[in-house]
């Protein structure tokens, strides 16, 4: 195929590349004399007619192109579909006479005469609104093509009932990255475009290229750039909506009213939940619509065009653009009715199970709805019932947008209470309540687990108007506006940038807007104190958290929160057993039983005390607490916890599992500093479990997300999973380069209350790694840091941990004791982990002392333990010291035709050792040998394979 025969269009066509080569592979048939057709399906707005257009332009210079567009009005006349197809002609041909009447085969025999030998590519737009008979005498023409035609059909159709037999090409949503790159070339002039209104714009449109042209292209400059907030909904869906309401003027007007009682009966439902049925039937038959068509109609949509689905006991449409459109086509006066309706069936008796029976109102079509409507709205009102009233309201309605707000609460769900917030706002008189209330809307969407509708929300709160900014107010005759809610739109903004954005950032914010909330909403400031100490802590930024806490104890709170924040300011300052009272006061939260905020702080004052199972045990309660009541942005943090703590328990496999279902959940509530802390908690797991790859892998994606925020907590323990996962590889000296750094205190080192826990990690790694002599004072004083913590802390396993850093470091008389002081802390604290690490340890060093016979108990205990806590990767390291200890470890010497099989367990780990390129000291440090040792079995290994260098032997083993 030469360049000149490929599809193209003028105006790139993004995300369209499988589509554009579809259409390439239709032509060069058709040029080479194989005719075809293809049907492209897709609703209103995705890019038909820019297809269509590209096929027809590409051909043109190669044959004959009729392309019709089909035109709704004409619907009705008989033929006029296929009479303007075959009225235009190819280029330079006479119009054809109207066509009155044409039988499927004479279409067929004229498109053979107008192609006149050459490749004919007829196009049709819109072919599912040609008349019946044209539809038909298309769809026979179109079958006819195939081998040895020079005839080629492209169709466009909304909906390809008609043309089902052919070969048909579902046109889906762009996705995001092309959507966003055709909404760079849409806004190119405009002067930046703010990131906030871009997520906006992109989510509103959905992936469809017409929606986004049209919203972009009503946007003001300075709204593009987020100077001024933009319209509340975007505008720019006139066109798409009016072309997805074009089938409804076919319908008949009983079908006309129930789609439009449907759709708005979803104005007050979660997003994509549909409708009630039975609030349906009732408005329907309040209306006056007949009970056999309600039923069939609501059953399985029978009578409704296609347009309604049946999914349990909710009534759907079957395009989320559909219930807009039926919305938007109707009259201002019968969108009003139909929601006053539904608005006073809400009203009535909230447990009512059966149809509405009451004579239908002698009104056409629908209610009065002034009739239905009730005295003005009140608190006492359904939530439900006063986002109806709201819907039908004709401007701002302070009475019905404080009725609103009043009923934006619990138990009302957060979404729920978000799209009240926000219809409230619409309704309110002043720009200053206004903003108020979307704050109050935002705040509820990030609580939902909706960031990007939160910031969207935040953006209304901004500067009003251009014209208010150029020509400030004369205070003389101008009322004074203050804001009712200082600080809240701040304290959104923090918590948002705390979940998603750089912590330091969020810290500042989040202190700001405690001030600014302290005089007049004591509890969103004692929120957000606690959301920058959060944020602080997450920096690795002591002084930061000791900070907040300090601001925090100015701030009325419950006993349990004192106890929280006295404990935790003790621990930090060094008052160590004033800390562990006050923290020990605070695991069984008062209060709320169900308070997951409370129950988080409980597991993170256990694992200050290091009371491991009382952090599971909150973890567990607080994730339990988060699923039964809420909120969704809290699941990815409660996972997050609960992870942690079955991680310091040595629950591995658990810690893995709620990691992945928080990381699910973080990616889901547009969560990416949650991410980051998950994508850490994955990467010590893999650690254990393995394989490598997957530590890397997820350690990789957690400095991804934690360089950018500052969250040195994060990149902390995914460092520490890197260094642990060298070690189970037996690559002791790059562990050792990786926690040197992780250990000690201060900027650019570990996090502050993490970094401890490093140790026993970093003197193992430096001690197999041959390092100990040139960092001595180094590790010993580190050693005694992690002694002065295990003396603190209740955490089980931090004794015997100690007990084997000091054999680690003793001189070869002392080793020995204190290796059997490790075990025996061991044997108190359980945990197979650690304790099989201790054991392989010392078959290790015992073996290197050449006593081979004693090595082999704890070595052999050693791989048992590993295998019973699913730690492969170590144990395949404890299994091969224990066969070059010269016990068979029960896994066999290599997979079958293994090269190395006539090789000695021995040799077979020096071999791969070196043919992973490393040196004979660098294999004596690894496997605990002398580099003559090395030496000596690597000359056994090049005889016994018949090679003769280093490379030989690397390309022996490779896969």
């Amino acid at each position: 195929m030469t360049p000149s025969t490929t599809v193209r269009s003028p105006l790139r066509l993004y995300g369209r590349d499988d589509e554009l080569a579809t259409l390439d592979k239709l032509l060069a048939l058709l040029r080479r004399g194989d005719g075809g057709a293809l049907v492209l399906a897709a609703p209103p707005g995705l890019g038909r007619t820019a297809l269509l257009r590209a096929a027809a332009e590409a051909h043109r210079d190669r044959g004959p192109v009729l392309y019709a567009t089909a035109v709704p009005a004409e619907r009705a006349v008989p033929c006029s579909g296929v009479g303007a197809l075959l009225g235009v002609g190819p280029a330079g041909a006479a119009p054809a006479a109207p066509h009155t009447g044409i039988t499927p085969a004479a279409l067929a025999r004229r498109l053979r005469e107008f192609a006149d030998g050459g490749p004919l590519l007829v196009c049709v737009d819109d072919a599912h609104a040609w008349d019946a008979a044209s539809r038909a005498a298309l769809a026979f023409a179109a079958r006819g093509p195939g081998a040895g035609s020079r005839i080629a059909f492209l169709l466009s159709v909304a909906d390809g009932a008609d043309f089902a037999h052919l070969p048909t090409l579902h046109l889906a949503p762009l996705d995001e990255g092309a959507a966003s790159a055709l909404l760079d070339r849409l806004t190119v002039g405009a002067e930046g475009l703010d990131p906030v209104v871009r997520a906006e714009i992109l989510r509103e449109a959905g992936g469809n290229p017409r929606l986004l042209t049209g919203i972009s292209g009503r946007l003001t400059p300075d709204e593009l750039a987020g100077r001024t907030p933009p319209p509340w909904p975007l505008p720019g869906c006139e066109a798409v909506l009016t072309a997805h309401a074009e089938p409804l003027d076919d319908l008949p007007g009983r079908t006309r009213i129930l789609l439009l009682l449907a759709a708005a009966a979803q104005e007050h439902e979660p997003e994509g939940a549909g409708a009630d049925a039975l609030l349906l039937l009732r408005a329907g038959t309040r209306g006056g619509l007949p009970r056999t068509f309600l039923d069939r109609a609501l059953s399985d949509g029978t009578g409704t065009g296609g347009m309604l689905q049946r999914v349990g006991s909710r009534v759907h449409f079957g395009h989320r653009l559909d219930a807009r459109a039926v919305l938007h086509h109707a009259s201002w006066a019968r969108r009003s009715a139909a929601h006053e309706l539904l608005a006073t069936l809400l009203t009535e008796s909230g447990d009512r199970s059966g149809p509405d029976d009451a004579p239908a109102r002698n009104v056409p079509g629908l209610p009065d709805a002034r009739t239905a409507r009730t005295t003005a709205a009140t608190p006492a009102l359904p939530l439900a019932a006063l986002v109806q009233r709201a819907c039908a309201a004709s401007g701002p309605n302070a009475a019905l947008a404080a009725g609103l707000e009043a009923a934006a609460v619990a138990p009302v769900a957060h979404a729920a209470r978000s799209a009240a917030l926000a219809r409230a706002a619409l309704l309110s008189t002043g720009p200053a309540q206004r903003a108020v209330r979307f704050a109050a809307a935002a705040e509820q969407a990030r609580l939902a687990g909706d960031p990007p509708l939160a910031r969207s929300l935040l953006a209304r709160t901004g500067p009003r108007t251009a014209d208010a900014e150029a020509a400030p107010a004369d205070p003389a005759t101008t009322p004074a506006v203050t804001d009712p809610a200082p600080g809240l739109a701040p304290y959104v903004h923090g918590m948002l940038a705390l979940r998603s954005g750089p912590v330091a950032d969020a810290h500042e914010v989040l202190l700001a807007a405690a001030a600014l909330l302290a005089p007049h909403d004591p509890r969103r400031a004692l929120d957000a104190l606690l959301g920058a100490a959060e944020a602080a802590w997450a920096a690795g930024d002591a002084l930061g958290y000791l900070d907040a806490m300090k601001r925090l104890a100015r701030t009325p709170a419950d006993e349990g929160l004192e106890h929280y924040r006295a404990g935790m300011s003790a621990v930090l300052e060094g008052r160590t057993v004033e800390g562990h009272l006050r923290l020990r006061r605070c695991l069984a939260p008062a209060g709320d039983p169900g308070d997951p905020a409370a129950l988080l702080r409980a597991g993170v004052a256990a694992l200050a005390l290091g009371d491991i199972a009382a952090a599971r045990r909150a973890g567990a309660r607080a994730l339990a607490a988060v699923r039964t009541h809420g909120p969704d942005a809290l699941l990815p943090q409660a996972l997050e916890h609960l992870a942690y703590a079955e991680l310091r328990a040595g629950r591995h496999a658990g810690a893995r599992a709620h990691a992945l279902e928080g990381l699910h959940a973080a990616r889901r509530t547009g969560q990416p500093n949650s991410s980051a802390h998950l994508h850490a908690v994955l990467a010590l797991a893999a650690s254990v479990e393995g394989p490598a790859e997957v530590c890397a892998a997820h350690g990789e994606a957690a400095l991804a997300g934690a360089g950018p925020h500052g969250l040195v907590q994060a990149a902390t323990l995914a460092t520490w999973a890197r260094a642990r996962a060298d070690l189970a590889a037996g690559r002791p000296g790059e562990a050792a380069a990786r926690l040197a750094p992780l250990v000690k205190a201060g900027p650019g080192h570990g996090h502050f209350a993490t970094r401890t826990l490093a140790v026993p990690c970093w003197v193992e790694a430096a001690v197999l790694g041959g390092r100990a002599a040139g960092v001595s004072r180094e590790l010993h004083a580190a050693v005694d840091e992690f002694a002065s913590w295990a003396a603190r802390a209740a955490d089980p396993g931090a004794p015997a941990q100690l007990a084997r850093c000091r054999a680690l470091l003793a001189p070869v008389s002392g080793a020995d004791a204190r290796y059997a002081e490790a075990l025996a802390h061991h044997e108190r604290a359980g945990g197979d982990f650690e304790q099989a690490r201790t054991r392989l340890l010392y078959g290790q060093w015992l073996r290197r002392r050449r006593r081979t016979r004693e090595a082999r108990g704890p070595l052999r205990d050693a791989l048992v333990g590993f295998q019973r806590c699913s730690a492969r990767v170590w144990a395949d390291r404890a299994a091969g010291e224990l066969r070059a200890a010269g016990e068979p470890a029960g896994t066999g010497t290599g997979p079958p035709g293994d090269p190395l099989a006539a090789l000695t367990p021995q040799q077979q780990r020096i071999a791969r050792c070196v043919a992973e390129g490393a040196t004979n000291r660098e294999v004596a440090l690894r496997l605990s040998l002398s580099p003559r040792t090395v030496d000596h079995h690597l000359r056994n290994v090049f005889a016994a394979l018949g090679i003769r260098s280093r490379t030989e032997l690397a390309r022996r083993l490779s896969p």
